[in-house]
């Protein structure tokens, strides 16, 4: 029994198409890596680490629950432990159980957390305007806001801790 999506009933890109997916697949496979190296050499973080501590900031009382947490930042509650247990031991973080439901534990910044986000937020913006903003017209941005919303629509990610 053939699938759905065989070769016959495929939907295939056109080259224009192929051209916007390949310059997209460039992007999420490259921009990552670009950005990871940056916080790595600059503030001793890894975009993963960045990523949640950055989450937890924007949460109120720079505070969120650890599930709530894995959700927004696209971890797996496996890989999101081991990140907090980084940030943990490094006093950015602690775990503390969740006043509202003692069922659940909150992931909350420390004093030293907060001014670790501070001080690594400014190269982070540096490199994201260098490897995306620096480069397009104010229309750009405008028409990569509309599409990169319709592309997280579609993909139903969630919105970002606030």
């Amino acid at each position: 029994m053939a699938s759905m999506n065989s070769a016959d009933t495929a939907r295939w890109l056109n080259p224009k198409e192929m051209d916007t997916w390949l310059s997209l697949w460039s992007v999420l496979e490259w921009l990552p890596g670009r950005l990871d190296a940056q916080l790595r050499e600059d503030a001793g973080l890894s975009l993963a680490e960045y990523n949640a501590l950055s989450q937890i900031s924007q949460a109120p009382d720079a505070s969120i629950r650890l599930s709530e947490l894995a959700v927004v930042a696209n971890m797996k509650l496996p890989h999101l432990s081991r990140v907090i247990t980084r940030l943990e031991k490094a006093g950015w973080v602690r775990r503390i159980p969740d006043p509202a439901d003692g069922r659940y534990t909150l992931a909350q910044l420390t004093e030293d957390g907060i001014a670790k986000v501070a001080a690594a937020a400014p190269g982070h913006v540096e490199a994201v305007r260098r490897y995306v903003f620096d480069h397009l017209s104010p229309q750009q941005i405008d028409a990569l806001g509309e599409v990169t919303a319709s592309i997280v629509e579609a993909v139903d990610a969630p919105g970002l801790a606030r």
